[in-house]
């Protein structure tokens, strides 16, 4: 469990607590993370405030007629950096989280929540021995891994990924399960089997008839 707690009303911390734990189990399985899309992300918006802030240093120190052609160039490169960043995030990212590959299988996971709704969706695409891709899209309430005072619980968490995402349970056996199977415990305790467990139940059965009926007992006595 997280020492730490957030809002549990709060969508976005729900959201970024989850989004951030993911990660961080599926590397402690062994799974390769990529960073190429969040590097490609990072490096479109740091070069956008670079320009930002080396056109305000030379207008300071040079003054506007000596920058204004400059300052010109800057601001269009700035806006094609942005729009850039844009179209990357948007159309590129698309909300992924994690995008990774472990014994050439390769996985990739996005998320999302709606809004007034705190349940958490994922949409998985893996391939495994990198051939034809699957897709699958998941969801479940946060309180599946969040406690009413906002502690995160991990292990719930990586149980639902283990159970749902097959590359992952096979990664993690110990935590997979197929979904809607009842623990092998809880089947034997409702279907219990002991030798001589019908012949008790008669043998109860009969007293309890010979019981309610104490004249028949009486009758075959005198009899």
């Amino acid at each position: 469990m997280s020492a730490s707690k957030i809002a549990v009303y709060s969508l976005p911390d729900l959201k970024n607590t989850t989004d951030d734990a993911l990660p961080n189990y599926l590397n402690s399985l062994q799974f390769k993370q990529s960073h190429t899309l969040t590097d490609i992300r990072l490096g479109l918006g740091y070069s956008a405030v670079l320009i930002a802030g080396a056109t305000f240093v030379a207008d300071y120190k040079l003054g506007w007629d000596a920058t204004k052609i400059g300052t010109f160039w800057a601001v269009i490169a700035y806006f094609i950096l942005n729009g850039a960043l844009t179209i990357w995030i948007w159309g590129v990212e698309k909300g992924k989280v994690y995008i990774g590959e472990r014994d050439d299988t390769l996985l990739s996971i996005a998320s999302s929540v709606t809004k007034h709704k705190p349940i958490y969706r994922i949409k998985v695409r893996y391939s495994e021995k990198k051939g034809e891709w699957q897709t699958t899209e998941l969801s479940a309430p946060f309180t599946t891994w969040f406690d009413a005072d906002g502690h995160f619980k991990a292990l719930p968490f990586q149980r639902w990924l283990a159970s749902q995402i097959p590359i992952v349970g096979k990664a993690d056996a110990q935590k997979a399960h197929k979904p809607g199977s009842k623990p092998e415990q809880a089947r034997n305790v409702a279907t219990p089997e002991t030798p001589g467990a019908e012949a008790s139940g008669k043998s109860r059965a009969g007293d309890g008839a010979a019981s309610a009926n104490p004249k028949s007992r009486k009758s075959k006595r005198l009899g």
